[in-house]
């Protein structure tokens, strides 16, 4: 008899460990009640991303643009290439952005690419 007693007594505290596993189990996994959403809500949050997107865009074209505009040296581009080994559009892209300033740029590219 003993032993039915013993493997009760098991079960019971087996179910015991059941029960607490479980309850630490939902307490880690509560879910938050889903919400009904108002759709035009979510309309106007979609319609900001995208216009936020369009003003991020026109701005960066902007910008090449404005580097684009901009005339540089292409001995300073051979020279600055050669000494740094660099890729020439790296060069030609720090030179439009330092305005064609051949020092600033080159002291840009050594603080980015220490040699």
């Amino acid at each position: 008899m003993e032993g039915t007693d013993e493997a009760g007594a098991e079960i019971a505290i087996d179910s015991k460990d059941l029960q607490q596993q479980s309850k630490a189990f939902d307490k880690l996994t509560d879910r938050v009640e889903d919400r009904q959403l108002d759709s035009s809500r979510v309309q106007s949050a979609m319609a900001s991303i995208a216009a936020s997107r369009e003003a991020d865009l026109n701005a960066k074209r902007l910008r090449e643009k404005e580097l684009a505009s901009v005339k540089i040296n292409p001995e300073d581009v051979e020279i600055i290439m050669n000494e740094l080994e660099l890729e020439k559009n790296v060069v030609e892209r720090t030179l439009r952005e330092h305005k064609g300033d051949a020092v600033a740029a080159t002291r840009e590219l050594l603080s980015r690419y220490p040699l």
